[in-house]
């Protein structure tokens, strides 16, 4: 009997074309756009800055700044004002006995960070001339990074993030069919039949975790094959495979607990739809999938941390930069199981109250 209603449950799913639509075309075409997209925020590429310089001085001096700055490699200049990103002009009469300023005109709509840089490559040249007597100054810091901090790149945010949404977008197809058993007395009928809860809830959960495994692995390839096809960060997987597949079970198991939970408390499948969709999307904003959580204020941190989305996500970003194995991510895939079961059991009891009030 539970085959067969495993059998039925695939069928169903497989014949509904905007439910595939929604969780596997969805997913892949959000990886591809918000990894192209957002390419060069998570770059951490040496930052190149184009500037084109008008020098009305032209004295030795000011060739020397010239020099100095075309030797900068973070700097590139241009010989054309319209593909300047700064235009620096440096006035008549300049020299280090004066304090004639250089004219800086900041071309493109930087960011405030951004333009202090520059500015802080350019100051170093500008001290170097002025002060030349003394000696190159160099550099006047030795930076090091803290390794332990993992900053991912665009393909390694995107993917584990839609993956997370797209795998609780069961909610909609699982939902739906629910109610539509539930309105045709298709669950009262095997209740007379003595079919348990349990089994009635089984025979709906096996199928979506099944899908759900699908649907990482079809990402996971989009990851890896498909947007380095558009000039990108191919996916890289640091990790263990053992380590996946306990984060994605334990998360379809979280996303199973909470669609069945919405399907037996809506009232109909408009209802379910709407509630599903809303909830879907506010745990993935807070959650870390549409922002990501190392850029967030650390008040809105502690909120990620109460989504399901945010351990599920974590776990990924875990495996993928740090290459993590089933025991470092342990907890995160404890408490997806835990949230899971927690919602699958009440969802359990509501199901047996309204097949005992006639659903």
């Amino acid at each position: 009997m539970l085959s067969a209603m495993i059998k039925k449950e695939l069928l169903l799913v497989l014949r509904d074309r905007h439910a595939l639509l929604a969780l596997f075309v969805m997913p892949a075409i959000f990886i591809l756009i918000m990894s192209v997209a957002m390419k060069n925020q998570f770059s951490t590429n040496e930052l190149e800055f184009s500037l084109y310089i008008n020098n009305i001085e032209n004295s030795k001096l000011s060739q020397e700044l010239i020099s100095k700055i075309q030797e900068d490699k973070n700097i590139l200049l241009v010989t054309d004002k319209e593909n300047a990103q700064f235009l620096l002009e440096i006035p008549k009469d300049y020299s280090p006995n004066t304090t004639t300023a250089l004219k800086l005109m900041v071309k493109d709509a930087l960011k405030s960070n951004q333009i202090e840089i520059f500015k802080s490559l350019l100051s170093k040249h500008i001290l170097n001339i002025k002060f030349g007597m003394f000696g190159e100054l160099g550099e006047l810091f030795e930076v090091k990074y803290n390794n332990n901090e993992a900053i991912p790149n665009s393909t390694q945010q995107s993917v584990p993030a839609w993956i997370v949404f797209g795998m609780f977008f069961i909610i909609i197809p699982m939902s739906t069919i629910y109610i539509n058993e539930r309105k045709q007395n298709t669950l009262s009928r095997l209740n007379s039949m003595n079919v348990s809860i349990l089994s009635m809830t089984l025979s709906k959960s096996i199928p979506y975790l099944a899908i759900n495994q699908i649907q990482v692995w079809i990402m996971l390839g989009v990851g890896i094959f498909l947007v380095p096809l558009f000039d990108t960060p191919a996916l890289e997987i640091n990790g263990s495979i053992g380590a996946i597949i306990a984060i994605s079970l334990a998360l379809s198991v979280s996303a199973i607990g909470v669609s069945s939970l919405i399907a037996v408390s809506a009232s109909s499948s408009e209802q379910a739809t709407t509630i599903g969709g809303i909830l879907n999307i506010l745990l993935g904003a807070i959650g870390g999938v549409m922002v990501p959580k190392y850029i967030m204020p650390e008040s809105m941190q502690r909120i990620a941390d109460f989504s399901p989305m945010s351990w599920g996500l974590d776990g990924f970003l875990d495996i993928f930069l740090k290459a993590a194995d089933a025991s470092m991510i342990i907890k995160d895939v404890a408490m997806l199981f835990t949230f899971g079961l927690i919602a699958l059991i009440a969802s359990m009891i509501i199901l047996q109250q309204r097949i005992n009030k006639g659903l």
